[in-house]
């Protein structure tokens, strides 16, 4: 067989590219080592994972333990039934992990990544399943996926983002953040942007919506019973069957009367 020079030149580029290509950098630590680390820990001294590559490894159903993750480098590790209540995840990143039934109560997640984790097993949104949030200050985080039933009741998600940001180069499974029948029960989500979210049958009781960005969100039987809505911009939501008994602000909400089926809103 002929080779012409030109493909003979095509061809050794290709050769010697993948011959002097980078090496893949593998994770810090071995899911052995984190299991070791932490079983060895003294109860009141959390360790220290901070800024460290944990991505990929399979840390499913591990006690923290309290431990600092802050800025850690979570990608696509299996977090499934860990406890990671109390841990500090402030600036890590949490991008498509595996979410199935992991408590993170009173964990730190400001500035957080958490970009479409696998949060069930199946198809369905089994409850038992639903990652929870309760607690947790996630000031800033930056979250998109389904997070339908779970947890976030008084949790802090000032300045959190949920909303829609464009194409992330994997497969598009969703096109919105998907809350139905979460728990948003005394949750601070002052000035959040929750554009677009899936919030049917949402229990928003007592939640802080000061200034929150609930643009096209659906709203659908959400009770939102007590809410403070001051300043909330509901342009577009749909709040068909949504209760706001008691709900405060109502008076100073941006775009109620541009809400589709307002008419039907429960007060």
């Amino acid at each position: 067989m002929t080779i012409n020079g030109g493909a003979t030149v095509a061809l050794l580029q290709a050769i010697l590219s993948v011959a002097f290509a980078a090496p893949v950098l593998a994770a810090d630590f071995t899911a052995r080592d984190v299991t070791q680390t932490l079983f060895k820990a003294a109860p009141g001294s959390p360790v220290t994972f901070a800024g460290k590559d944990l991505g990929g490894l399979d840390l499913a159903g591990l006690d923290f333990k309290g431990a600092s993750l802050a800025r850690a480098n979570l990608f696509g590790a299996d977090l499934s039934g860990a406890d990671l209540s109390g841990t500090d995840l402030s600036g890590a990143k949490l991008d498509r992990v595996t979410l199935v039934a992991t408590r993170f109560a009173g964990a730190n997640l400001a500035g957080t990544s958490l970009l479409r984790p696998s949060v069930f097993s199946t198809l369905t949104a089994n409850a038992p399943e639903a990652p929870s949030f309760k607690s947790a200050q996630m000031r800033g985080i930056k979250m998109f996926g389904r997070f339908t039933r779970g947890d976030f009741s008084g949790a802090d998600m000032t300045d959190a983002t949920v909303a829609p940001f464009g194409k992330t180069g994997f497969i598009e499974e969703i096109w919105r953040s998907e809350f139905s029948g979460a728990n948003f029960a005394g949750a601070i989500l002052t000035r959040a942007d929750f554009t677009h979210a899936l919030l049917t049958f949402a229990n928003l009781r007592g939640a802080d919506l000061r200034g929150t960005n609930l643009k096209n969100a659906d709203l659908s039987a959400a009770d939102l019973t007590g809410a403070d809505l001051t300043g909330a911009d509901l342009t577009g939501a749909d709040l068909d069957g949504a209760i706001l008994t008691n709900a405060k602000g109502l008076d100073a909400v941006k775009g109620l009367t541009e809400a589709r089926h307002i008419d039907k809103m429960i007060r």
